[in-house]
């Protein structure tokens, strides 16, 4: 709700804002909300892009050290073993690309300039994907309880080294996505506090945005 009332109300300050404040308004104009606080809006995205590097950096280093190890070990091992190592190796591939990609996202993002709008979407997306990549997790996890008892029951010692490996990556998944939310959340709050002091408010030319001091 919040995002579409300052979608709008940007609408109003490109067609009728004016400079011109009442005096007994505490209020600033819009165009200097960049330099007014501490934490600006600038400040926010470089955070965000800088929080998104570290852990796509993060993901990169666990998916090749567990590629590296996985292979190493899958050469000498046998049963379920064999199958842990592989599935670690399958996956982690998966992770590498995925990291691959989000450090090229992050290198396009930090050469862009957003507007206010897009500043507020780029913040709220990976909140929300974050959560949504929570959820996952815990399915990975459950699954691969799941086969691990599975394939103990029936003696099947591939499944089950299957099921330990999406215990185990499921498990770092899941602590690594809720980190991240925790920390792009935290990151978000400024941006919260940042738009409550943001207003409409009447002038004699019309109405405009203004940033509370």
């Amino acid at each position: 709700m919040k995002s579409l009332f300052i979608i709008i109300a940007i609408l109003l300050y490109v067609n009728t804002f004016s400079q011109t404040i009442p005096k007994n308004s505490a209020s600033v104009p819009i165009d200097t909300l960049w330099t007014t606080n501490l934490v600006t809006l600038d400040s926010i995205a470089k955070r965000r892009n800088q929080l998104n590097k570290t852990n796509m950096t993060i993901l990169a280093g666990w998916a090749g050290v567990n590629i590296i190890q996985s292979s190493i070990s899958a050469a000498n091992a046998t049963g379920a073993d064999k199958a842990f190592f592989n599935m670690n190796t399958y996956w982690n591939t998966v992770n590498l690309a995925i990291a691959g990609f989000g450090l090229y996202s992050v290198k396009k993002a930090m050469t862009k300039k957003l507007s206010l709008a897009q500043n507020i979407q780029a913040q709220h997306q990976p909140e929300k994907i974050l959560l949504f990549n929570a959820g996952l997790d815990v399915g990975y996890v459950f699954s691969g309880l799941y086969l691990n008892e599975r394939g103990q029951r029936l003696t099947n010692q591939q499944t089950e080294g299957f099921g330990k490996s999406l215990v185990l990556q499921g498990s770092f998944l899941l602590i690594f996505d809720i980190v991240q939310y925790y920390l792009h959340h935290a990151n978000g709050k400024h941006l919260d506090k940042w738009l409550d002091k943001v207003s409409m408010d009447a002038t004699q030319n019309g109405i405009g945005l203004s940033y509370k001091l």
